[in-house]
């Protein structure tokens, strides 16, 4: 895609929409809220990928936002993680066309998995590693708000990480 047309810029600004919602996902302490903030921003995530022509991150995107209702819904709930596991490989092999499709797929496994089977620290943990799988899938497009958005989603989910493992850590001293 030509940088500085219109569809470019549009692209480029649903990664910036996303990366706020990123920021004030991974800024929260508590669960609940951050998967609130994980929906809206993969919902500007999936308009970002389709405006870039990426119809499998586009479609993990989309998954995402439904993978985590039903983590929020039926929480734990494993045969409900295997049928988002089935039809997040079936979207991936439905629209790949490139390599990198491998990232966003990655990504969308090592989210559902920590959404169905974890919480806290753990679940944070592989929410940073499907991060590094999207920084990887933006840094290969093009997107500048996507790249940003993951570099922040990271770096804020380690520090929220840090200063959780800290105040535990204060509540076992004290």
């Amino acid at each position: 895609m030509d940088a500085y047309n219109p569809i470019w810029i549009a692209a480029q600004l649903g990664g910036f929409v996303a990366l706020g919602f990123i920021i004030a996902a991974f800024a929260s302490r508590q669960d609940d809220r951050l998967l609130l903030y994980l929906i809206f921003a993969n919902v500007a995530f999936a308009v970002h990928f389709l405006l870039f022509g990426e119809a499998v991150a586009a479609g993990m995107s989309g998954l995402v936002v439904v993978r985590i209702w039903l983590a929020r819904r039926f929480p734990r709930r494993q045969g409900i993680m295997w049928l988002v596991l089935i039809a997040t490989v079936a979207v991936a092999v439905a629209t790949w066309h490139s390599w990198y499709d491998i990232f966003p797929l990655l990504a969308a496994v090592f989210g559902t998995l920590a959404m169905f089977l974890l919480r806290g620290l753990p679940m944070r943990s592989l929410l940073a590693g499907a991060a590094l799988c999207w920084l990887a899938n933006a840094l290969i497009i093009g997107s500048i708000g996507g790249a940003i958005a993951e570099l922040l989603a990271l770096g804020t989910n380690l520090i929220t990480m840090w200063r959780i493992q800290r105040s535990k850590r204060r509540l076992q001293a004290g």
